[in-house]
């Protein structure tokens, strides 16, 4: 069987992720041209073992794939956790959050036998923190959401969303042709109405945690 290329493999699963290799550098600990200086200069001839492992949680693949020695490849333990990127834009769910910058910055680890029981699949998942109180009680200021980002037929829940530049967090309803209701959860807020065409879905929120 032919062995992994783990310098192409990378390079594919970041392009996939959009995700920079400054900044999965960072993620890792390390100056923003290490991976670029291990792609494309051959230096390190390989990756450490604990920044394959954190990167192969990240993307949600064996470390087989970046490198790892064989019997690796079988380590259920290590295969079983999931690294999901959180990124550092929040979804607002008040007046509205501007996207001014969005990348990885730190990981959620969760078990990859739960997000397959949910039908979820690792490279489409992202986390963020939302930021407002119009989704309260559901959601409140300071929650994490995983939203995933698989492209799915639109349908009515909670989604994250691009309106206008900006990022939201609001329940859809889809029910009238050619026209999208944002609500919110919070009464003191009201429905937002808009083009279908002037609302970009970023993904569907799936699931969420935060302090009690």
């Amino acid at each position: 069987m032919e062995s992994p290329d783990p310098r192409r493999n990378l390079i594919v699963l970041a392009e996939a992720r959009k995700v920079s290799l400054a900044a999965l550098s960072r993620m890792i600990g390390k100056n923003g041209s290490y991976l670029h200086q291990f792609l494309y200069k051959g230096s390190p001839r390989k990756l450490e073992e604990t920044d394959r492992a954190t990167l192969a949680r990240f993307f949600g693949v064996d470390e087989a794939e970046l490198g790892a020695p064989q019997d690796k490849y079988h380590d259920l333990a290590r295969a079983e956790w999931i690294d999901v990127p959180r990124l550092m834009v929040g979804a607002s769910a008040g007046p509205g959050a501007r996207l001014d910058e969005e990348g990885a910055f730190d990981a959620i680890r969760f078990s990859g036998r739960w997000l397959r029981s949910m039908g979820l699949r690792a490279n489409s998942l992202s986390a963020i923190t939302v930021s407002g109180d119009s989704m309260e009680p559901t959601l409140r200021d300071g929650d994490e959401i995983l939203v995933d980002c698989s492209g799915s037929a639109l349908r009515d829940g909670i989604h994250v969303v691009r309106l206008e530049g900006t990022v939201l967090v609001k329940r859809m309803d889809t029910g009238r042709p050619g026209r999208i209701v944002l609500l919110s959860d919070n009464p003191a807020y009201q429905p937002i109405e808009c083009g279908a065409g002037e609302v970009q879905v970023v993904g569907r929120v799936v699931w969420k945690g935060g302090r009690i």
